[in-house]
C-alpha cells in the first residue's frame, strides 16, 4: 500500500483515541494491531501519542481533558474529516444546525481543527492540514478502513452531512436498512444506520473500523488482553466479516476483514 501524503477534502483522515489510561491503551492496541506508540511532548506538559504502523502514522491517542472527565464523557475514538478551511466549515456546520463544541484553533504548525456535534448528537472533528496531512496509511490491515455513524435520526443527520461535505446518500442493498455516504461516484467515505433499541442508553456517535487479517483471531486476542466483545464476529453479505469491540477503558471500535471487491 502506498504512503498517503494528502487526503481529499470531505474524507476521513485521522482517528484519535481519548482515554482515561494512556499507558494501558498503548499496551492494548500495540498488542492487537501492532501499532508502535511515539510520544510527542505538548506545550501544557502532557504528551500526544502518535500511533505508527511501520514508520507511518495511522492515528493517535491522548489522555482525556479534565473538562471531559468532569462532564462525564467516556473514553472514545474521535474521527477527523479533511477540509479546506476549518473556519468556513465550522461556520457552515452551525448554519446547518450543528454545534461547534470547540471553535477553530491552530495545532502548532500541524494544522487547524475544530470539534463539531451534528444535529442528532454525534461528535466529530475537522482538520485543515498544514504540516501534517493525517494518517499516511489507510484502508489496509492495521489502519482505519471504514467510518460508521450511529444516529436516531438518519434523515436529519444525512441532510446535515450532505450539506456540510457534499456527501451523496445511497441506500445499501443489504440485509438491513443502511445508508452509504459517497463523496463521488467512485469514493465511499462512510455509512450510517439507525440505532437499534438495545442502544437506547448510548449517545449517537461515529464508530471507526480497523482492518485485520483474521477477525476471529483478533477477537480472541482482544478478549485475552482485556477487551470487551460487544458484537461477536459475523459475516455481512457483499462486505466481509466484522466484529465490534471495546478496549479495557470502554472506547468502542470495530474490526473487519473486507471482501476484496
Amino acid at each position: 500500500m502506498s504512503v498517503i501524503t494528502a487526503h481529499a477534502t470531505g474524507t476521513f483522515c485521522w482517528p484519535e483515541l481519548s482515554t482515561t489510561d494512556v499507558t494501558a491503551a498503548k499496551r492494548f492496541y500495540s498488542t492487537l494491531f501492532g501499532w508502535a506508540p511515539d510520544d510527542s511532548p505538548m506545550p501544557d506538559g502532557g504528551a500526544y501519542t502518535m500511533l505508527k504502523l511501520g514508520n507511518e502514522d495511522v492515528g493517535a491517542m491522548c489522555g482525556m481533558h479534565p473538562e471531559q472527565l468532569k462532564a462525564g464523557v467516556p473514553p472514545h475514538w474521535n474521527l477527523y474529516v479533511a477540509v479546506a478551511s476549518a473556519d468556513d466549515t465550522a461556520t457552515k456546520a452551525a448554519s446547518l444546525g450543528g454545534t461547534v463544541i470547540l471553535p477553530p484553533f491552530d495545532v502548532m504548525d500541524a494544522g487547524r481543527m475544530a470539534v463539531i456535534q451534528d444535529p442528532t448528537g454525534a461528535v466529530f472533528s475537522i482538520w485543515q492540514p498544514k504540516g501534517h496531512a493525517g494518517a499516511s496509511r489507510i484502508d489496509e490491515v492495521g489502519a482505519l478502513s471504514w467510518n460508521e455513524l450511529y444516529t436516531r435520526d438518519t434523515e436529519k443527520a444525512g441532510a446535515f452531512y450532505s450539506g456540510l461535505f457534499g456527501w451523496r446518500r445511497k441506500a445499501w442493498e443489504g440485509p438491513m436498512p443502511y445508508t452509504l455516504f459517497h463523496l463521488d461516484a467512485d469514493r465511499m467515505v462512510g455509512g450510517m444506520m439507525s440505532m437499534p433499541d438495545d442502544m437506547k442508553d448510548v449517545p449517537p456517535h461515529w464508530l471507526p473500523y480497523f482492518q485485520v487479517e483474521d477477525v476471529d483471531a483478533a477477537v480472541a486476542r482482544a478478549r485475552e488482553i482485556g477487551g470487551t466483545i460487544c458484537n461477536p464476529p459475523m459475516d455481512v453479505p457483499k462486505v466481509g466479516r466484522i466484529a465490534m469491540l471495546a478496549d479495557p477503558q470502554g472506547a468502542a471500535f470495530a474490526i473487519a476483514k473486507f471482501n476484496p471487491a
